[in-house]
């Protein structure tokens, strides 16, 4: 069985950083496409950002220069390190992984296969 499990969420202030880690276990990701979504409250989920098989990055344009992607092929883990923290990044931050790598939709939710739980983040201003 498949899952996806993220953590390092939490409760921190604007400016502040966080490290969160999503942990894949019941098979590999290394030649499939992963990524981050969000979904603030009252929202629909909306793309954050994206990694490819070959550690291409894609970003919306919201955390570019803030928030950095990435993954360890060998932990089956991929990150999301996000800096200068800002309230409108409050939100519910999930995890996904495609079952191939995703060459032209990568921003697209409904080609990610499997997803996690979600870890709440919470910026205070």
């Amino acid at each position: 069985q498949v899952q996806l499990e993220e953590s390092g969420g939490g409760l921190v202030q604007a400016g502040d950083s966080l490290r969160l880690s999503c942990a894949a276990s019941g098979r590999t990701f290394s030649s499939s496409t992963m990524g981050w979504f969000r979904q603030a409250p009252g929202k629909e989920r909306e793309f954050v950002a994206t990694i490819r098989w070959s550690s291409l990055t894609v970003y919306t344009d919201s955390v570019k220069g803030r928030f950095t992607i990435s993954r360890d092929n060998a932990k089956n883990t991929m990150y999301l390190q996000m800096n200068s923290l800002k309230p409108e990044d409050t939100a519910v931050y999930y995890c996904a992984a495609a079952n191939r790598d995703l060459i032209s939709t990568p921003r697209v939710a409904s080609f990610y296969d499997y997803w996690g739980q979600g870890t709440q983040v919470t910026v205070s201003s």
